[in-house]
Parts: C-alpha cells; structure tokens; sequence
C-alpha cells in the first residue's frame, strides 16, 4: 500500500552521511541553547524546528511515509551527535525517532491514521508495563495509568502506553497502545535535578478505549517479521527486538553527553593555568591520565553500542530471531556502556575542583545530567549484569516481552 500525497517535506533520498553532517551542524547552536532550554524544563520551539528542518527525527521512518528509514545503528548516532550540543535534546531525539520506527510495527490502520494526517507527528512513550492496565473490551482495550517520565511528551501528537492486559489475576498480554493527545492528561510535574528540558512529564489515561489495530502486542515486536506492519514495511531494520535495544539511542544521548564534557574539557584546560603554581594544566600529568582515562569509556561505550546495532542487523537480515542470551547480552553492553559514560563525566568533572560547583563552569549542567539519565531502569548494572548471569548460568529467564 502506497502512503498518500501530503504537503511535509520527504527525506527518503538524504544519505547518512548527510544526515549525520546536518546533526553535527546543529550541536554548536543545541549548546548554545541548553541553559535556556533547561530553565524552561522543555525542548525548545526553534529547536524542534531545526529538527523537522533537518528530517533528524525521520531517520527510521519508512522511506513510503517519507522518512529516511536508515539502518538501526542511526539510533545510537543521532541520539549521540545531538547529546554533544544538549544532553536533553539528545534523550528526545532519540525517543522521538525511535517511536517512529515502532509506528512501522503498527497494523497499516494505525500508520495512516497518524502519518496519513501528518508524516511529521510526533509520538511519545509510557514504557512501564505495570503503570498501565489494560483490559479486553469488543474490539480492542480498555486502557487506564498513570506513566511518569513521558519525554517531549509536551510537543507529541500521540503517546504510546503501555499496559498489561489481565484475565482476572492472570497476565494475558502486554500491549503498548497508540493514543491520541486528546484522550489522556498531562500533568506538569517535570522538576528535577538534570535532563530538565526534555519536558517528562507524567500522563494519565482512565478507561479508553483503543481500537486492536492501535494496541501493538509486544510479543509480535521480539524480532522477526511476525509483526503487523511487516508487509508494508519489509525492511530488516523493522525486524531488529524492541526489548533487546529499544534503549540503545537513550545510551547514545549519555555517550553524546559525556563526549560534550571531554570536548569542553580539553577546550578549558589548553587555556588554563593552575591558580597557585601557574602551570600549564595540559602539562600535569596527572591531568593528562583523567582525559585519556575518560576518552577512553567514552571511545569504548560508543562502540559497544554501535556494535550491537550492528550485529542486531545482521541478525534482522538473515530474518532469524536472536536467542534470549544475545538479547540480553546487548541489554547488559547498554547499561554498562551508561556506566562507562556516567565514569568519564564523573572523571572530568572533578578535574575542576571547587570551580565545579559554579552554574558557569562549563560541564555542571553536564554532570547533572549525565546521573540524572543514569537513573533509566535499562542502565542498571545491577538488573541487567544479573539478568544476563543468570542466562549464562542455565537459569529460567522470565520476560514474556523479550
């Protein structure tokens, strides 16, 4: 089925190369930005602007509806080029293009009736499954929550929310259901220590209804082609496990973000001297050893998670399902690539000493940031280490969604 006429500009013909110079060319003005961006704890107007400008948060929409529909490691990149310039933005950006690529699982009803009205709709997320309950009704769900931590959720035209669905006590089903603004609340509760301007705020949805071509069962988005939208959307990269690396662009946006604080460190420090002794700071050594230590988790989180988008298509193009072990492999490489990312700014940042604690220092607002997204479920050492050792020990993994 052919996606109809309409007036937004198309980028199925932008190369990822060119994609990836136009993000790169936004992250001087993203920086310059980000204070106030911060203090209005949303993304900003002319930003998302530059945005649909620049087709950035078509990257993984299909090529039919006008998207670029890039291979999935442009989830990493985008996220990341974006993350240098504003942490915030970059989180968005990733959440944003990535719940594009997720519309492409939908039954071809609930394509058209979001990007046949608008190829440029935006769509947030509720992720947690037990925020949202869902209940069988004629034709659909019936679906009531409450979803914290909704990101751009002030500049989406739709939300996808998940829910469990129960018979009685019994868990039937897990769906993540498309809803238009116009049928649930937003409650501006976003205030908090850092990622202040992607705006998460908490949604509330009680007893709608929402139709089964719009209630995506997550058991049909564990890889493979068993998802509604396969047809019309045959590309591999549509084929690649949602809960094996729907995170994996968030962890870009933390591995931009760290990126941010070494290029601004290095900038600080070939200008400085020290206060008491007037040295050059690029030539204490041990100076040297804290951005070479932090350039390294950096260099080595980037790749990890650029290698198992890769070896995830890989997977997707020989149209075969990874197993539970190497889905969870890539969740434990997510968290731990956080980890590494969440070290280098802690590294750089105590470089500064007292000067770190001034709002005008530089990597402040970095460093709040980067714990600040470090709190995402999906970079929990802890969960995601333990999950993967237990499936390296022969143990009974429990995780109908994976």
């Amino acid at each position: 089925m052919n996606a109809p006429a309409h007036n937004a500009p198309g980028f199925a013909g932008v190369t990822y190369q060119d994609a990836l110079a136009r993000a790169l060319d936004l992250v001087p003005r993203l920086r310059e930005r980000a204070p106030r961006a911060e203090e209005e704890r949303v993304m900003l107007p002319e930003t998302l602007a530059d945005l649909h400008r620049t087709g950035l948060l078509r990257v993984l929409q299909p090529k039919r509806w006008g998207g670029m529909e890039l291979d999935y490691v442009a989830y990493v990149d985008f996220s990341e080029m974006t993350a240098r310039g504003c942490a915030s933005t970059g989180w968005n950006v990733g959440n944003l293009l990535i719940h594009h690529w997720m519309l492409a699982l939908y039954d071809e009803r609930a394509q058209q009736e979001v990007w046949g009205e608008n190829p440029e709709a935006l769509i947030a997320s509720g992720i947690a499954y037990p925020q949202g309950s869902g209940k069988r009704v004629p034709g659909g769900i019936s679906l009531s929550g409450r979803w914290n931590f909704s990101s751009g959720v002030n500049v989406a035209d739709w939300n996808m929310l998940a829910c469990i669905v129960r018979d009685g006590d019994k868990v039937v089903d897990h769906r993540m259901c498309l809803l238009h603004k116009s049928e649930y609340e937003v409650v501006d509760d976003w205030h908090v220590l850092g990622m202040r301007s992607t705006g998460s705020m908490t949604v509330v949805a009680k007893d709608v209804f929402v139709p089964e071509h719009r209630a995506l069962c997550m058991y049909d988005a564990r890889g493979g082609d068993g998802f509604p939208g396969a047809k019309t959307n045959p590309n591999p990269v549509y084929r690649v496990p949602l809960s094996a690396l729907g995170a994996h662009g968030i962890g870009g946006s933390a591995v931009g973000n760290a990126q941010a604080a070494l290029d601004l460190t290095i900038e600080s420090v070939q200008k400085r001297s020290t206060s008491y002794q007037t040295l050059k700071m690029r030539d204490i050594q041990t100076i040297q050893v804290r951005v070479g230590a932090a350039g390294a988790r950096i260099d080595a989180a980037r790749q990890l998670l650029r290698q198992n988008c890769i070896e995830a298509m890989e997977i997707a193009r020989a149209n075969v399902i990874a197993d539970a072990p190497t889905k969870l492999r890539f969740k434990r490489d997510l968290a731990y690539a956080a980890q590494l990312a969440t070290e280098a700014v802690d590294i750089l940042h105590a470089m500064a000493g007292a000067n770190g604690i001034y709002d005008s220092y530089p990597i402040q607002r970095i460093f709040r940031d980067a714990h600040a997204l470090a709190g995402h479920f999906s970079f929990s050492t802890d969960a995601q280490f333990s999950a993967w050792g237990l499936a390296a020990l022969g143990g009974d993994i429990a995780n109908p969604t994976l």
